[in-house]
């Protein structure tokens, strides 16, 4: 506080209340291949319902990365996704070559607010992949005939309350004819399932770039369309220099009208499956954790590269988060007895030795509902899932292996059912094997990480209950930078960090401990080099 030079009464409040906050421990995160939604853009999904509707449902090519997503989901309701396509996956579009805009971000960096140049077409679909060609868009205005309006031999009028025409806002201007109303249909009834369903309906809309709704939102087509549709972007309409001239202009202009509804079924969107690169980029998303908070990461149905990189640049790298991996399909599905040697090649090729990492012994059959058919899915999306089922039940520091807390769901069988003597061969490796007993279910029968050095750190439940002390405290710190290294900053700290490892303790995470701030590591030399220990 400042120095009075005359009496008077000051008052300063001082918060000198200190806790160590609760930390997530059943965060995930995912990233694969799935055929609808935005690329390189993590969502926040909490059900598989969730997961469906952001995402869509599985197809031939993405089955294995919805459904390990799906699975974890089972167990836990935080779960970060992000999709990744590959470099010929394209959106659908109503002219042209089909071209990529991966996301809302792309989209409002280069055609929101673009030069009326596009060769695209007036609309987009709003995601890559073929799903967008299903999508029917159709605009009119006050030049057409409203009430014979039609979509597809469908006469779609009925949808809106009367005609388009001009609005209230720009009559005030001295403009004319700036409404218009659009209509998206899914015409090869992907989304919806019937042909010809009615998905989003857009009326009065304005051609004015400036018009706005009652609530002072922007109320100009290609806006209102961005900031509300599921489906499709407004583009610049191609025809320019005739009947759209003057679309985009200000709410005072006298508009173009067209003399028949135009109706644009959107085409040339592709699917492609992402490289490894692909997987890469996408989980670079989750690199940062100052940006994202996570515990849990899958890898899905992913290569040794993916793996590897998920390992070293990601887990290891942010050292809050642990990673699950499974053996790759062709080392236990349909190997007559190989599996063993399989998983330890497989194991060599990997070639790491860290207490960040966690893996199985294999892959599920179970049923994908949405087609009807029978899948074969990796188990880290479930291993995963264990875990935040022991927090749940328990606490970040119990083993989510056995029969108590370590039996998986969706399982019609698996792909290889260890006995004794092959589990011993893979665990002494670090994979922990997932077994049927019969009428006990499917159990993961194992709680090692990849650290091959013996030590407690090669336990499942030892390096979450570091991962949960040094989250929290680490986070409960940041409140001491640029206090002043003195005995009450050290005493305020030991008597923050205490009452929380004694609740700890109470619930059996540690036997003991000793928070040591004091005079004795905060030496003369430590203070003076700026330092806090």
């Amino acid at each position: 506080m400042a120095f009075q030079l005359s009496p008077g009464v000051n008052v300063s409040e001082i918060d000198l209340t200190t806790v160590v906050p609760s930390v997530s421990t059943t965060a995930g995160a995912f990233a694969g291949a799935f055929q609808w939604g935005p690329v390189n853009k993590r969502i926040l999904v909490d059900s598989e319902i969730t997961l469906t509707k952001r995402f869509y449902q599985p197809d031939s090519n993405t089955y294995s990365s919805f459904f390990t997503a799906a699975s974890f989901l089972a167990y836990g309701n935080n779960l970060r996704v992000v999709r990744a396509v590959g470099a010929n996956s394209h959106n659908a579009v109503s002219a042209g070559a089909g071209i990529q805009i991966a996301n809302e971000d792309a989209f409002e960096f280069s055609y929101l607010h673009s030069d009326n140049t596009n060769t695209h077409g007036a609309f987009a679909s709003r995601y890559p992949g073929a799903l967008g060609n299903s999508i029917t868009v159709s605009v009119i205005d006050s030049g057409s005939s409203f009430t014979s309006w039609q979509v597809n031999g469908a006469n779609v009028s009925s949808y809106f309350t009367g005609a388009p025409g001009t609005s209230n806002q720009a009559n005030a201007a001295g403009g004319s004819n700036d409404e218009m109303h659009v209509i998206v249909i899914d015409s090869g009834g992907k989304f919806s399932g019937v042909q010809g369903t009615v998905l989003e309906v857009y009326p009065f809309l304005s051609k004015a770039s400036d018009a706005t709704d009652s609530l002072g939102n922007s109320n100009y087509y290609k806006n209102y369309i961005f900031n509300n549709s599921k489906y499709i972007y407004a583009v610049d309409p191609v025809d320019y220099s005739n009947t759209h001239s003057t679309w985009g202009s200000t709410i005072s202009t006298s508009f173009a009208t067209v003399a028949t509804a135009e109706t644009y079924n959107l085409t040339n969107g592709t699917d492609s499956v992402p490289t490894d690169a692909d997987l890469i980029n996408a989980y670079g998303l989750f690199a940062n954790a100052e940006e994202v908070d996570i515990s849990l990461v899958m890898t899905g149905a992913a290569d040794i590269t993916v793996q590897q990189y998920v390992i070293d640049d990601i887990v290891t790298y942010r050292k809050d988060c642990v990673a699950f991996i499974s053996p790759r399909y062709s080392d236990v599905v349909n190997q007559a007895g190989n599996e063993t040697d399989n998983i330890q090649s497989w194991l060599n090729s990997l070639s790491r030795s860290t207490s960040y990492a966690i893996a199985d012994s294999g892959w599920k059959y179970m049923f994908d509902k949405y087609n009807n058919v029978y899948r074969w899915i990796p188990l880290n999306g479930d291993i995963a899932g264990l875990c935040v089922y022991t927090d749940t039940v328990r606490d970040a520091w119990w083993s989510p292996a056995g029969f108590n807390r370590g039996n998986l769901k969706n399982v019609v069988k698996l792909a290889w059912n260890p006995n004794k003597t092959q589990r011993d061969v893979i665990y002494s490796v670090g994979v922990n094997p997932v077994v049927s007993f019969p009428g006990q279910g499917t159990v993961l029968y194992g709680d090692k990480t990849l650290q091959s050095k013996p030590s407690a750190f090669d336990r499942i439940n030892v390096r979450r209950l570091f991962i949960v002390l040094e989250k929290a405290i680490s986070t409960a710190s940041k409140f001491s930078l640029f206090e002043f290294n003195d005995g009450f900053t050290q005493a305020q700290f030991v008597s923050l960090v205490t009452p929380f490892l004694r609740d700890v303790k109470g619930r059996r995470g540690i036997y003991d401990f000793k928070v040591v701030c004091d005079s004795t590591n905060n030496t003369p030399q430590v203070i003076d080099s700026n330092q806090f220990v």
